[in-house]
C-alpha cells in the first residue's frame, strides 16, 4: 500500500500529543521492584503502568484512525503478526526495568509502518522531557526544532570499531544459542586486538532499544547491535535514525537487508554528507 493518501504529518502530530499524555502517566507512577509481574523471568518485567499506557494509546488511536491496525507489546498475539497494512507499532514503556528501578532511561515508543516499513516515529523520554521524532522524507528532530544528527557540521567519519562507542543490550533471554552468541560477541568487541578482538573504545548497555536508536541518530552512539528485541522496540527509532542519515542492516553477517520485525539489527550513525535534511 502506498502512503500517498495518508497524512503522515497529521499522524506525527497526533503521536506527539499521545506521547505527552503517556509521559504524564509514566512520571506520576509509583512502581516498585516488589509489585511488578514478569512475562518469562525476572529480567522481563511488566507493570500495571505498561498496560495502562498501552490501553490509553490504543483507545485514542482506534478512535482517531479506525481503519489502521495496532501492534503493541502488551497486547501482542503471536497469531496476529505484523502485516503490510498501515499499522501503529507501539511500546508503551520501553525500558521497564529502568522504570521500575527509577533509572531515568525509559520512554514511550510510537511508530507507524506501511508495508512493514517505518514511516513515522516518535520516542519520548518523559523523565528528561526529550522528544525525538521523524517523518519519512522530512528529516529527524530533537524536541521538534533541532535537526539530527547533532553537531552535524563537525561530524567525523567512523573509521573503525577501535574508535567506536557501541550500544549493546543483555536482553531477557539468558540461556540458549542467542545468549551464547551475545556473550561471545561482547567479548570480541572488548578484547584487545592481539587476542583477536576489536578493542572498541567502550560499550554501553542502557536498557532501552528505542532510546539507543535515538542515541545513534543523535550521534551519541556510533553503533548499536541488537539481537532479540521486537518490532515495537525499534519501529519508531528506525525511522528517526534513517531520517538522521544513519542506517539499519541485519544484525547477522552476510544479510544487509533488515526487516522491522526481523529481531536482529545493526544501527550505524550518519557520516558526513549522509544526511539530506
Amino acid at each position: 500500500m502506498s502512503t500517498e493518501h495518508i497524512d503522515l504529518k497529521e499522524i506525527h502530530d497526533s503521536l506527539i500529543q499521545i506521547a505527552y499524555r503517556a509521559g504524564e502517566i509514566i512520571t506520576t507512577a509509583l512502581p516498585s521492584t516488589g509489585s511488578t509481574g514478569s512475562k518469562k523471568n525476572s529480567a522481563d518485567l511488566v507493570t500495571e503502568y505498561d498496560r495502562a499506557v498501552e490501553t490509553m494509546i490504543s483507545t485514542v488511536l482506534a478512535e482517531r484512525y479506525p481503519d489502521y491496525n495496532f501492534h503493541g507489546e502488551e497486547t501482542y498475539d503471536p497469531a496476529n503478526l505484523l502485516t503490510d497494512a498501515p499499522t501503529f507499532v507501539v511500546d508503551p514503556i520501553d525500558g521497564t526495568v529502568n522504570f521500575v528501578h527509577g533509572f531515568p532511561y525509559a520512554c514511550v515508543s510510537l511508530g507507524f509502518a506501511v508495508n512493514r516499513v517505518p514511516v513515522v516515529g516518535v520516542v519520548y523520554n518523559p523523565f528528561n522531557k526529550t522528544l525525538y521524532s521523524a517523518i519519512r522524507g522530512q528529516g529527524a528532530y530533537l524536541n521538534q526544532s533541532t535537526k539530527l544528527p547533532l553537531n552535524r557540521e563537525n561530524l567525523e567519519p567512523l573509521h573503525g570499531l577501535e574508535n567506536a562507542l557501541i550500544g549493546i543490550e543483555w536482553g531477557s533471554e539468558r540461556t540458549g544459542a542467542n545468549w551464547e552468541i551475545k556473550v561471545r560477541t561482547f567479548e570480541k568487541l572488548g578484547q584487545t586486538k592481539d587476542k583477536g578482538g576489536a578493542m572498541v573504545r567502550s560499550m554501553r548497555s542502557m536498557g532501552s532499544a528505542a532510546m539507543n536508536l535515538c542515541a545513534v541518530a543523535a550521534g551519541h552512539l556510533d553503533l548499536y547491535w541488537e539481537g532479540g528485541c521486537w518490532a515495537w522496540d525499534v519501529c519508531a527509532g528506525w525511522i528517526i535514525l534513517t531520517e538522521a542519515g544513519g542506517m539499519i542492516v541485519d544484525g547477522n553477517p552476510g544479510n544487509w537487508k533488515a526487516s522491522v520485525d526481523g529481531r536482529k539489527y545493526l544501527a550505524v550513525r550518519a557520516s558526513p554528507g549522509q544526511f539530506k535534511y
